[in-house]
């Protein structure tokens, strides 16, 4: 009887590690995730840690989720059935097991009728379930990203308004946390380990920091130079406690260590057709190019110095 079980086990445990190893090759073997749909647009991407990487479209307002390891994107929270539209920044929060997402209303213009409403939305990041809608404030620019600090509340970037909102953990309604004319076309936001917020300007690729007071108030917004300039930066993404990463319209991935107020910046990866988002997966950073897939590029989280 001894025996057999341990037969079994071992038997368990070697299926277990081969679909470890297939799960990994697979993963080691995409060169790029592209969606099942047409005519989606996405304008930003994220992943959890499980390594499935969702894309929000500007098009169609509908979630795509790619499984983890998968090279294609299915269509997962339905426009026509959460009322999602014209979708731009999306950010999975494992923490709080919540998939945030900046929804904008289309139309408006030439006396089109509006469609929607401009909102942070949240969603459950297993089963896609509707959490909460938080509507930004009357006549809105664009709710373009997300960020969450340690605490948990998540802080939302509005372009074209130069604001940047909070949502409390618990609050059932959106804050101006902070309002800037530097910020005017503000687009990615991210923290750091400092606890203060990292935010880039589209329009003239300035960046800067806003630190975070002892009660929670915003500090005053101070530039940060940078080594090299940035051309259209987008997306952004905490990948250290002093580094981040940055897709740039102009067709790069860039690799942002903050030192003081000076950011060296590397260039992980050049000749990316307007890149507008970045996500880490594995040894892997996806990069969200042309508005119409993500593409795989070699990268490694730095290694904290202690």
């Amino acid at each position: 009887m001894e025996n057999t079980l341990r037969r079994v086990r071992d038997l368990i445990v070697a299926v277990v590690t081969l679909a470890s190893f297939a799960s990994l090759v697979q993963a080691q073997s995409r060169i790029e995730i592209t969606t099942s749909d047409t005519a989606v647009r996405p304008e930003n991407l994220t992943s959890s840690k499980d390594g499935a990487v969702y894309f929000g479209s500007t098009a169609k307002g509908t979630i795509y989720r790619a499984a983890p390891g998968a090279a294609r994107a299915e269509p997962w929270i339905l426009a026509s059935a959460t009322g999602l539209t014209n979708v731009l920044g999306v950010l999975a929060d494992d923490k709080t097991n919540t998939l945030w997402v900046c929804q904008n209303a289309t139309g408006g213009r030439g006396g089109a009728p509006a469609v929607g409403q401009t909102a942070l939305r949240s969603f459950d990041l297993r089963s896609g379930a509707a959490k909460g809608t938080y509507p930004f404030p009357p006549n809105p620019g664009i709710c373009n990203d997300i960020a969450v600090s340690e605490n948990g509340a998540a802080y939302v970037s509005e372009s074209f308004r130069g604001r940047i909102h909070r949502l409390r953990p618990g609050a059932t309604a959106l804050e101006v946390w902070v309002t800037d004319q530097q910020l005017d076309v503000i687009d990615g936001l991210a923290f750091l380990a400092d606890g203060a917020l990292y935010v880039n300007n589209f329009a003239n690729g300035k960046f800067f920091r806003v630190p975070v007071n002892a009660d929670g108030s915003a500090g005053a917004v101070g530039p940060i130079e940078t080594s090299i300039p940035f051309v259209h930066p987008d997306g952004l993404r905490t990948v250290g406690p002093r580094t981040l990463i940055q897709a740039e319209g102009q067709g790069r991935v860039t690799e942002l260590t903050i030192s003081g107020n000076r950011a060296e910046v590397r260039i992980v990866q050049d000749s990316l057709p307007r890149a507008t988002g970045v996500t880490i997966v594995g040894d892997s950073a996806l990069v969200l190019v042309g508005m119409v897939k993500a593409v795989v590029v070699p990268y490694r989280r730095p290694t904290p110095v202690h």
